[in-house]
């Protein structure tokens, strides 16, 4: 897997961050895309993670905007190399009750969450089918099999996710390709530790196992999904929520 592409979407976010870690040190070069680099501190980022021993790539590109995609794709194939996991990581929210949600709040949340996935998805699949080889990981939220108050953007567009997830693992499966997604519950992310104190321990207390999940745990769960010990899993959702929502 040395010669090979991991392409993770809103890489250089905390979740985003551990996961190119992850591919990193098995084995793959790692492309993190972010929608602006000034506004995201691309540079800052890169000599961050270099000075720890990873040396990233970070390509431009809005996921939703299709021909923006399309475009950093093709450059990815043909400068880097071939693109075997694709990592749709990149994710806004944009919260409020519905009776109060304007029309810009719901397709902000819809156009990254859900559109994003399909922009950076179809762009690399001719690929990924012409190698008859690819990793796709979608990362969902536990809100998109639970729903959340205050969510009806977010849990709809993550629920979505995983409709896409099962019908194109179906579609491509024959052809050497997997496509699982990972639902994270709360995670100690640098947005989750900002919440009020009070609110955030409550939200603990609600989790069986009693504490926020670790950006690593998510990682490595994608770190799995991402190697040849998970060639028989396609079309699955791995949860990674501590006990707060469970299923079959």
């Amino acid at each position: 897997m040395s010669n090979s592409i991991a392409l993770v979407t809103g890489g250089l976010g905390g979740i985003g961050t551990e996961i190119s870690k992850k591919l990193a040190t098995n084995g793959f070069t790692v492309i993190a895309t972010t929608f602006n680099k000034e506004i995201e501190n691309a540079d800052q980022w890169v000599a961050e993670q270099k000075a720890a021993g990873f040396d990233f790539i970070v390509e431009e590109a809005d996921v939703t905007d299709f021909a923006a995609c399309a475009s950093m794709v093709k450059r990815v194939e043909e400068t880097h190399g071939p693109i075997n996991v694709l990592v749709n990581c990149a994710g806004i929210t944009r919260d409020g009750f519905l009776k109060n949600m304007d029309e810009s709040s719901w397709d902000a949340v819809l156009s990254t969450n859900l559109d994003g996935v399909y922009n950076m998805t179809k762009n690399v699949l001719d690929y990924m089918l012409s190698r008859e080889f690819g990793r796709i990981i979608n990362i969902s939220s536990v809100n998109g099999q639970r729903g959340q108050f205050g969510q009806t953007n977010y849990s709809a567009a993550k629920a979505g996710m995983h409709g896409f997830t099962m019908a194109l693992a179906q579609e491509v499966a024959r052809k050497g390709i997997t496509v699982n997604s990972v639902s994270p519950g709360y995670i100690a992310t640098s947005m989750v530790m900002a919440i009020d104190e009070s609110i955030r321990n409550n939200l603990i207390s609600q989790i069986p196992m009693q504490r926020l999940g670790e950006p690593v745990e998510i990682a490595n769960t994608v770190g799995f999904l991402a190697s040849s010990e998970a060639n028989y899993i396609t079309g699955a959702n791995i949860p990674v929520n501590g006990g707060l929502f469970t299923s079959f």
